[in-house]
């Protein structure tokens, strides 16, 4: 028998022991790569064979509904307590410095895509061969207004109503006022009109502003809210103290319900591909928009995987190509899910327990990342925008090219705030440089295609941006743990706070450690009894 052990521990056994190892580690990922290509499968099977009617598509595609709703559940209780306890876990000047890199690097990664996507279209020139009378339309053209959109996205950062914000976001509306009938007029002169009155009546519209609410979740105005509430009992020491406590148990408790839902995943993302390859009707169209959907796949690769991986090449150090190993999980649920907030749970799981990037920033980086970090869908705005021009048989200037650029930036970045978010942003570019808002619906059809590729992007530039903004900030989350550990170490080591009753101040002396007053005739049991 005891020859027999160092023969186990060979070639064969080793080989073994090391597939049992990766399946272990990686079990969600294969499982879900296996999904991907069932569902591809069978979505094309039962779309040929089975001939389903239009409820029974419905009902086929009820696996996968349950598992977007599953993401969303999870959402709100994650942003809060994570942006909370992240924010909190920091000083004040350490999460300013973070918060503007974090910004930074989002700002100048967006500026970039959209600069690749323009150059791309402009190269390639997907709309110059083709006519838009040949591309069918499809849906109708949302009505926006630059100025209303943008003042919307202020209003959503700091809503009136935090707990309508959980469920709501805030939205205006033009409505135009009737002036009333001049009092001396005939029914038979106010109802003429020569076109020489009506440049003077288009002059005189007046228009009042409707506020309205939508259904989504406000989650800009619930960071900017977790941001200074996470700022505020992280200052207030020991009182605060169980804030924290709270909120980082609720984090924690929130992590623990995604690694349930994760073992439904595969299931989910089976029937969510199914059913949205069955849902397809006209795949004519994909031929037809194949060069603009080439042009905004190439540029969607190139930023994923020669920019960004450059950019963390260069500052961290490190291989980037083994850190979105790290995150294929996070990027294959984008891809069948196309939403960066619902991806979230996911993208935390995978900065955290594959990458072992520090919580304190992923907790503040990621959320924020979700919501106004969107590389792929500037880059698609740009590229959209410049093709629909092409259709159009119309030249633009360097003028008009650079609008587009800053548009595309600024819409992108604001997309969270307003609903409807790829359709809205997309007319706001295209208003700017004077093209038909209409012409938006002839890329409706391969929109949801391209949203999925887009959102991949974008949740792989955040991944990125919690890399580089901890390398960035190594030496302040150096110095805080530094810091935490001499106050452990050392309970008298920072000076007796003032007591207001001089009695109790002669008779004890209070010490404060890692925001606590301790007496000092308990210090030594406090010491013993630490946690931290």
């Amino acid at each position: 028998m005891g020859g027999k052990k160092p023969h186990r521990g060979g070639g064969g056994g080793g080989g073994g022991c090391d597939c049992k190892r990766i399946l272990k580690n990686n079990w969600l990922l294969i499982s879900t790569v296996v999904a991907v290509v069932l569902g591809i499968g069978l979505g094309v099977l039962v779309r040929e064979y089975a001939k389903l009617s239009n409820l029974d598509k419905f009902y086929f595609a009820f696996p996968g509904e349950l598992l977007m709703r599953m993401l969303k559940l999870i959402i709100l209780p994650l942003i809060v307590s994570s942006m909370i306890a992240g924010v909190a876990a920091l000083d004040s000047s350490v999460s300013g410095k973070i918060g503007l890199r974090a910004v930074v690097y989002y700002f100048c990664t967006t500026v970039i895509a959209v600069v690749l996507g323009i150059v791309l279209v402009v190269s390639i020139k997907p709309g110059v061969s083709q006519n838009a009378a040949d591309i069918d339309r499809t849906g109708s053209t949302p009505e926006v207004h630059t100025a209303d959109a943008m003042l919307d996205l202020l209003r959503n950062m700091f809503p009136e109503n935090i707990v309508q914000a959980c469920f709501q976001q805030y939205k205006t509306k033009r409505e135009e006022l009737k002036s009333p009938p001049e009092k001396n007029s005939t029914n038979s002169e106010r109802n003429v009109t020569s076109p020489e009155e009506i440049p003077v009546m288009n002059k005189t519209l007046e228009f009042k502003i409707v506020g309205l609410y939508s259904d989504g979740v406000n989650v800009l105005g619930l960071i900017v809210f977790c941001l200074v509430f996470g700022l505020v009992i992280g200052k207030m020491g020991e009182k605060g103290q169980v804030l924290v406590d709270f909120f980082n148990a609720l984090n924690d408790a929130t992590m623990q319900i995604v690694q349930i839902i994760m073992w439904y995943m595969p299931v989910g993302i089976l029937f969510l591909i199914a059913g949205k390859i069955i849902e397809v009707n006209d795949w004519e169209i994909f031929r037809k928009l194949g060069l603009y959907m080439a042009t905004v796949l190439s540029g969607l690769a190139i930023h994923s995987v020669v920019i960004l991986p450059l950019i963390y090449l260069v500052i961290v150090r490190k291989n980037p190509f083994r850190f979105a190993m790290g995150m294929a999980q996070a990027l294959l649920t984008a891809l069948m899910i196309s939403s960066s907030s619902a991806t979230l749970p996911v993208t935390f799981r995978c900065a955290e327990e594959k990458n072992h990037v520090d919580k304190r920033i992923t907790r503040f980086v990621l959320p924020v990342g979700a919501t106004i970090n969107m590389d792929g869908t500037a880059l698609y705005e740009a590229v959209a925008a410049v093709f629909i021009a092409q259709l159009n048989d119309m030249e633009l200037d360097v003028g008009q090219i650079i609008t587009i650029s800053v548009t595309a930036t600024a819409a992108s970045i604001g997309a969270a705030g307003v609903p409807q978010a790829g359709l809205v942003t997309m007319v706001i570019v295209l208003s700017a440089v004077g093209l038909p808002a209409e012409d938006v619906t002839l890329i409706i059809a391969v929109d949801w295609l391209l949203d999925r590729f887009r959102t991949m992007v974008n949740v792989l530039g955040d991944a990125f941006g919690t890399g580089i903004v901890e390398k960035l900030s190594k030496k302040e989350l150096e110095q805080m743990d530094t810091t935490s550990e001499v106050n452990i170490a050392n309970p008298f080591a920072i000076e007796p706070i003032m007591l207001e009753n001089e009695d109790d101040a002669e008779t004890k002396k209070s010490y404060v450690n890692g925001g606590f007053a301790v007496d000092k005739s308990d210090a030594i049991s406090f010491t013993q009894t630490s946690q931290f």
